[in-house]
């Protein structure tokens, strides 16, 4: 069996980028990004998640996490479960969602080609979790985490960008609790 992808070492922290299938844009709605955001605050609260940085794109999720709690694989595993059957009822249940049919069609078809979920799938399968085993890595993971929106267009800076924890790192009042690591010489104040 492969070790490539899977969280080792639970004293470590964890890169991690999760995608919803096919990269459809389900996260152009702040309800849907509030359910993600819910999630890690359940799992912080009653699963010993600790996120370091974090931020959600319009069609995947990229995070450094660690954990005093539950296994790092079993986190994921469950706040990925609880996720995709929310955000499905979301998608159902949004009024405005002029994309519902469209994006359950696609979730069905890929949980139908998938063995594990015969009836529907939001997420893909892996998280590709990378062990963060030194702080030149953590801070080059942080950085690619945080530039995201930036190489986007979305903002101009990376603390300008709401949903990441660039916020944080820049000072101002982020929506989620986390762990701040060491800043490198040259970062932002």
């Amino acid at each position: 069996m492969s070790t490539k992808y899977k969280f080792g070492n639970q004293d470590k922290l964890y890169f991690v980028s999760f995608s919803v299938i096919n990269w459809i844009d389900l996260f152009i709605r702040n309800e849907y990004k509030e359910i993600m955001l819910d999630s890690w605050r359940h799992c912080q609260a009653n699963k010993g998640l600790e996120i370091y940085g974090w931020c959600i794109m319009s069609s995947h999720i990229h995070m450094i996490i660690g954990t005093h709690g539950d296994k790092l694989e079993n986190i994921m595993r469950d706040m990925k479960k609880h996720t995709s059957l929310a955000l499905k009822k979301a998608i159902q249940d949004h009024p405005g969602e002029s994309r519902r049919e469209w994006m359950l069609w696609m979730m069905e078809r890929a949980g139908k080609k998938n063995n594990h979920n015969s009836a529907f799938q939001l997420w893909q399968q892996d998280s590709h979790p990378v062990e963060l085993f030194d702080l030149k890595i953590l801070h080059q993971k942080l950085n690619y985490i945080h530039d995201n929106p930036v190489v986007a267009g979305i903002v101009d800076k990376p603390g300008e960008y709401l949903y990441s924890s660039a916020r944080d790192y820049y000072g101002l009042p982020g929506l989620i609790d986390i762990s701040l690591v060491e800043p490198m010489i040259g970062w932002p104040a």
